[in-house]
């Protein structure tokens, strides 16, 4: 009796412990899937039980395994059809392990690692990829064995979703358990299409969904869940994050992880307003509008909407500035009067460029902006990326405001300028709120230039670092005239009172300001 005692206080307490693991089992607050587990930073084999591991003590949301089947119905965790010459469909288990991974594992099976995946585990999600066989009816017997052996483990909390690139495995493991979460991976169906099979969310290929970006929006609109794989770049990772993808899956989770503590998205931001510049031709007119002619500064450029001068083209917006003659349309001007006389009396330019701007079209009170820009060089340059107010005409400058969120003078390559103009603080009275920093390369990489603007203070930024902060000193609109909307404008401009202080180098030309993307951020609504 007292041996059966015994027995039954180990089983209470073990059945005790292990729902108290499962119940502790929680997701952690991340996006960040690890592509075949985290196995690149340490050398470590895909989808072997070390880098499952590895993805757990890092914190991933969820670590992706592919699962295959041998020919004596072993389910194995790996990725290509053939492991050491040997067809996995062809080939026995027992044939298969004769062959270590790299770090001395046994090809994992797929019992060996989902134990191993329950093991220490309160937050990574297991993502488990069916890879489809081209035996017939093989498919539905795979399907039919995961989902045996997930029942058997009581792994089915661990089992975070069940992706394929076959939509039959994946709704027939709907049918078979309602209860299960799937995604798709071959790109191929809209998100209207997955919706009609049942299928939870699409999980493709980073280029797929930037060439059919409308896919994002039409997905949430629908309830479904978004992925992409496989995210290594920055430029990517940053991308799906401020689109709110709800996963990120990635051979580089320690990157990932890093840029997505740093992404506006992840802190109390979201996504309003962009330009990715996924198309080609002319800027989206849908975002984009044109300024012409001589405008200030006694700047030497004509502005035009030529698409020499302003084009998409490789996924980068190109504003360049041309040398060459341009006839003045205001040449003469009897209605032009003050001081923007000037603009009357030169009968052409001899230099050509672009400026667009939101005007019109969008524009915003608050929020952080994000451009990610190589700039031109040489003397006589001069890049902006600025804002100004949609009263500026009705009140009139300085008093509507003027945000400078980056400018760049050619003669001074090295240097930065954020910079405010209120009617208190301006350049004409030398008074402007303005600030430098050192820039590395310029204009051969790509630098995020950016403004965190709130009802309290400005903050500039460059590559992440804050180099000018502004406080509201809450006195009259004189000081801060920042309480209205704001709409956005892009340019290069050639000589002027700034630009052209050192003279204009006509051996340059053409020259050119290459934005990667555009994004508007703003405070989250809590609902």
């Amino acid at each position: 009796m007292r041996l059966v005692f015994i027995v039954l206080v180990f089983i209470c307490f073990h059945s005790c412990d292990s729902a108290s693991a499962k119940k502790d089992f929680v997701p952690a607050k991340n996006q960040i899937i690890a592509h075949r587990g985290a196995w690149k930073t340490q050398g470590l084999p895909e989808n072997s039980i070390a880098s499952l591991e590895h993805a757990i003590e890092l914190g991933c949301v969820g670590s992706e395994f592919d699962v295959r089947m041998t020919a004596d119905n072993v389910l194995v965790v790996y990725h290509d059809a053939v492991n050491n010459n040997l067809n996995i469909e062809e080939s026995t288990y027992a044939q298969l392990a004769k062959f270590k991974l790299s770090n001395g594992e046994e090809l994992p099976t797929l019992r060996s690692y989902l134990l191993a995946g329950m093991q220490n585990n309160n937050g990574t999600g297991l993502i488990c990829e069916i890879k489809p066989s081209k035996i017939e009816g093989r498919n539905i017997k795979i399907a039919n064995q995961v989902l045996e052996l997930v029942k058997e483990l009581k792994a089915e909390s661990y089992i975070s979703y069940y992706i394929s690139f076959s939509a039959t495995i994946l709704k027939h493991i709907k049918k078979v358990n309602p209860n299960s979460k799937t995604m798709y991976l071959d790109g191929s169906k809209s998100p209207e299409a997955l919706k009609e099979t049942n299928i939870d969310g699409l999980d493709y290929l980073v280029y797929k969904l930037k060439k059919r970006p409308q896919w994002i929006k039409e997905a949430k609109e629908k309830g479904l869940v978004l992925n992409a794989w496989t995210a290594n770049k920055v430029e990517d990772i940053d991308w799906l994050l401020a689109n709110n993808f709800n996963y990120i899956t990635t051979d580089e989770p320690e990157l990932a992880l890093e840029r997505a503590k740093l992404s506006p998205a992840n802190n109390d931001y979201e996504l309003v307003w962009s330009d990715e510049f996924n198309y080609s031709g002319k800027p989206d007119p849908t975002k984009w509008t044109y300024d012409y002619g001589f405008l200030a500064n006694q700047e030497k450029q004509y502005y035009v909407d030529s698409l020499k001068n302003a084009r998409v083209e490789g996924g980068r917006l190109i504003i360049e500035a041309h040398k060459e003659k341009v006839n003045n349309k205001d040449f003469k001007n009897p209605e032009i009067k003050g001081w923007a006389k000037y603009k009357t009396e030169i009968d052409s330019a001899n230099y050509s460029s672009a400026r667009i701007k939101t005007e019109g079209i969008a524009s915003w009170q608050y929020g952080r902006f994000e451009i990610s820009a190589k700039l031109p060089k040489g003397k006589g340059m001069w890049p902006a990326i600025w804002m100004l107010s949609e009263d500026r005409k009705a009140i009139g400058w300085p008093e509507s405001g003027e945000i400078d969120i980056m400018e760049h003078v050619g003669y001074d390559n090295d240097t930065i300028h954020g910079t405010i103009h209120t009617k208190a603080y301006n350049h004409l009275k030398g008074t402007q709120k303005g600030k430098t920093i050192f820039i590395e390369n310029p204009n051969d990489t790509f630098h995020v230039f950016a403004l965190e603007w709130t009802p309290e203070k400005m903050d500039f930024i460059l590559d992440g670092v804050v180099y000018n902060h502004i406080e509201n000193e809450h006195k009259t609109t004189a000081e801060w005239p920042f309480d209205k909307d704001f709409y956005l404008i892009l340019n290069v401009a050639v000589g002027g009172m700034w630009g052209g202080r050192q003279g204009i180098d006509n051996s340059i030309f053409p020259q050119k300001m290459e934005v990667d993307y555009v994004r508007v951020f703003q405070k989250k609504i809590i609902k």
